[in-house]
């Protein structure tokens, strides 16, 4: 760490420091703007364009599995005609948000953070970061110039000595550290490490002579049209890869080692368009965001107390898009919503499928070859390109290193507070969405409570904010209910969530919004000091 004028000019204090600058980070300073006016905050972001998510991800397709009346701000309507939005128009309507509450100025681009440590005695947080140097990093103005889909990708050609990476590389020109300090410390970091997925380790995988690419690093400019493509995986982004590459592909072959629950919904919300002609766009925004949050809580709910029923509802409308023929590559063997059913906005998927423009293959690899894969039942598909669309790498908190009084945080051994805080960590919140309904939701109302938490202390002089488990009949549960892949390969990782209030995940919006909106502050469990 270099010492001196360079450290020193970093050395700054803000009343708040937001981790991240997607989806949920720049709703987070948006609230802040508006809540607490007179807060000083600023947006650490280890990447050099802000959207998070919608800025990483450039697979052909992309879009989001929620409706945008959700998976939108509360704050700030969604005004555009499709409900299922893709990729770009999330991208921009997150970076319109920042413009629209000027919150460009306050992202620090290409800070990594790496550590933060939390002192008693001072009552604040120093944050280590890691300052990333590449192009326009420190000023950020690349991810405002950059068009989407302009950007370098990885592509992995066997039998191909050079191998381009993808940001960050491993010498991104240099870097730095800066040190910060804050008195509250808000990571909207999201779930899943940036800087690559999951993909397992199959055998003969080194063999394969054609493309490999993962979603997640997708390269600009791949050509895959008149191509045979192999997308192996059953989840969000492989039903959304599939119809997308097979407009121009030769043929698409998904590739999946068991079902999963695939839904059809319109990309457009007839009722919303319709409330817009007539109801003022905040108005129209609010009944429709409602009328979408009933009807998830309602159908999650069927899926919960009645799974068979659901079931048959699910298959109904599959057997109606394919025929009983296609049925078994849809009919998984755990219960809906065990894992996050799948979303097709009309039915594109199963349109490819009717066109014989793709296929679904449910069987297990026992090996890659030369020019394909062996499955285990005999059968040998052959590509000229392989998607590894299979999954996500849970990381919470992006691996930043928590310190509270000269203790390492051991995360794996906290429970989570409200979905949002942790014992014993003081002046600390994240945010962290719904699993099985959009994340923004969770994350408005976690933004709305820090802001209320804070107001309380500055109207009361408290300087430090404590969730302390002092009820001994709690007891430790996984914090997700839930059995997907990436859940199950980081539970050993990540918190826990308690056996009963406030300590308790409900995953329901209602309930949330009476506990976090309206609830007390001051509810026994939480120190003020």
């Amino acid at each position: 760490m270099r010492t001196g004028v360079s450290a020193l000019r970093f050395m700054e204090h803000f009343d708040v420091l937001i981790i991240g600058a997607g989806l949920s980070g720049i709703g987070a300073g948006a609230h802040l703007r508006m809540e607490l006016p007179g807060k000083r905050f600023a947006i650490l972001e280890g990447r050099e364009a802000s959207g998070g998510t919608w800025d990483l991800f450039r697979y052909p397709g992309v879009r989001s599995d929620s409706d945008m009346y959700t998976l939108g701000y509360r704050f700030r309507p969604w005004k555009e005609q499709k409900a299922i939005a893709d990729g770009p128009a999330i991208l921009n309507y997150i970076r319109e948000t920042a413009r629209e509450y000027d919150l460009e100025k306050e992202i620090r681009y290409g800070h990594r953070v790496r550590r933060a440590e939390w002192s008693s005695e001072e009552a604040k947080w120093t944050v280590e970061v890691e300052l990333l140097r590449r192009g326009d990093a420190e000023n950020g103005r690349k991810g405002e110039e950059e068009t989407w889909g302009e950007r370098e990708g990885e592509t992995r050609r066997r039998g191909d000595a050079s191998i381009p990476t993808n940001w960050p590389p491993a010498d991104a020109g240099g870097s730095d550290r800066a040190t910060f300090t804050c008195s509250f410390l808000y990571l909207c970091t999201g779930y899943y490490k940036y800087e690559e997925g999951y993909t397992p380790e199959w055998a003969g995988f080194g063999d394969y002579e054609g493309t490999v690419v993962h979603p997640q690093k997708w390269p600009a400019g791949l050509d895959y049209a008149g191509k045979r493509v192999l997308v192996i995986g059953s989840g969000a982004t492989a039903v959304t890869l599939v119809p997308a590459m097979a407009a121009t592909a030769s043929h698409v072959t998904m590739l999946q080692r068991s079902p999963t629950y695939v839904v059809s919904m319109p990309s457009q919300d007839r009722i919303a368009n319709a409330l817009r002609r007539v109801l003022p766009a905040k108005a129209a925004y609010a009944a429709t965001r409602w009328k979408n949050v009933l009807r998830q809580m309602f159908f999650y709910g069927l899926a919960k107390k009645r799974p068979s029923a659901m079931k048959r509802l699910i298959e109904k409308g599959v057997r109606a898009e394919l025929g009983e023929e296609q049925l078994e590559h849809f009919r998984p063997s755990y219960k809906p919503w065990d894992q996050r059913l799948c979303l097709v906005p009309d039915s594109d998927l199963f349109a490819a499928i009717r066109e014989g423009k793709a296929s679904v293959v449910t069987a297990e690899i026992e090996t890659f070859t030369k020019t394909g894969v062996r499955l285990t039942n005999g059968e040998e598909i052959e590509a000229d390109i392989v998607v590894t669309a299979t999954g996500l790498v849970l990381k919470l908190m992006d691996g930043l290193r928590v310190v509270v009084d000269g203790e390492p945080v051991i995360h794996s051994e906290k429970i989570a507070y409200k979905g949002m805080m942790y014992n014993d960590v003081p002046n600390l919140a994240q945010a962290f969405g719904y699993t099985n309904a959009s994340w923004t939701l969770k994350c408005d109302l976690t933004s709305e409570y820090v802001c209320r938490l804070i107001k309380h202390m500055d109207a009361n002089g408290f300087r430090c904010c404590t969730p302390r488990l002092n009820d001994d009949t709690i007891t430790r549960e996984p914090a997700l209910d839930f059995n997907s892949g990436y859940v199950l390969r980081a539970l050993g990782e990540i918190p826990s969530q308690g056996s009963k209030h406030p300590w308790r995940l409900h995953q329901n919006y209602a309930k949330d919004l009476r506990m976090l909106r309206y609830g007390r502050l001051d509810d026994g469990t939480m120190e003020f000091k």
